[in-house]
């Protein structure tokens, strides 16, 4: 219910703004004049944007966004969103932006205007650690987990083997789709590479991952297809973080090495 009220909302803003004229800020004009940008994020997708023991936002996307706004002197307020809204919030105009690990796909490129790729990741299979679930084909007659709306449901949905699992299961969010594998009512989840190893790292001897993936991918910033301009602004700064070894700094304080795309 909560979902489809979001929903709901997003759409009714969209109707508003289409009603009355477009006064959602599209360039980077437009930002600097009001002071912030609004940066829409799943707060549940560690270590890109999530909540720490004390409840605040912590993450490396949240790091990242955070130095953009001090050197462009404009605020950043983050905005959690239910992630299968995404593009109905940013079209909405509650949001500037989707800063959140957000993988780059055709389908999206149709919807979103996207920043140079700054992350590469896979989509990456975690079982139980001793589970029988080693390779690919395994996962035949299994009960495989997934965020709804993610890419890692595009890639299951695009793969070979899709039509011989046992049941595909859509989770608002990973966080519940782990939940569910230890619990045994899921076989295993796709997720992405990037947050799955952090969640291994943090709980040692509990996931195990499969050598097999379900495919390379690469993240990326994504805006308003109308807000070029600002992507183009963003891009600068991100290439002058990488210049200068701000952004090398930020990726090892999360992963212990420099793994941002130059």
């Amino acid at each position: 219910m909560k979902k489809i009220l979001l929903i709901l909302v997003a759409i009714l803003g969209v109707l508003g703004l289409s009603a009355c004229g477009s006064e959602m800020p599209q360039t980077w004009e437009d930002i600097e004049s009001r002071g912030y940008m609004i940066v829409g994020l799943d707060d549940t997708f560690a270590p890109m944007g999530f909540r720490d023991n004390d409840g605040n936002l912590v993450g490396f996307d949240v790091d990242l966004a955070k130095e953009v706004g001090e050197r462009l002197g404009v605020e950043v307020r983050f905005q959690p969103i239910d992630w299968d809204a995404k593009v109905l919030e940013l079209n909405a105009g509650t949001i500037d932006m989707i800063w959140n690990g957000l993988t780059i796909t055709e389908s999206r490129l149709e919807e979103m205007a996207f920043s140079n790729a700054y992350l590469a990741n896979t989509q990456m299979i975690m079982v139980k650690a001793g589970s029988d679930i080693t390779t690919m084909d395994d996962l035949i007659g299994s009960t495989l987990g997934v965020q709804i709306s993610s890419a890692a449901e595009d890639a299951v949905n695009a793969s070979a083997i899709v039509d011989d699992l046992g049941e595909l299961v859509k989770f608002d969010t990973y966080n519940a789709a782990l939940l569910e594998l230890q619990n045994g009512t899921v076989d295993a989840v796709v997720i992405d590479e990037i947050m799955g190893r952090y969640i291994m790292s943090q709980n040692s001897g509990v996931y195990a991952a499969l050598e097999d993936n379900f495919g390379e991918e690469e993240y990326g910033i994504g805006f308003r297809l109308e807000s070029a301009n600002l992507r183009d602004k963003i891009n600068e700064v991100l290439a002058e973080m990488v210049a200068d070894g701000k952004a090398a700094q930020i990726s090892e304080n999360w992963f212990d090495e420099d793994i941002f795309l130059s």
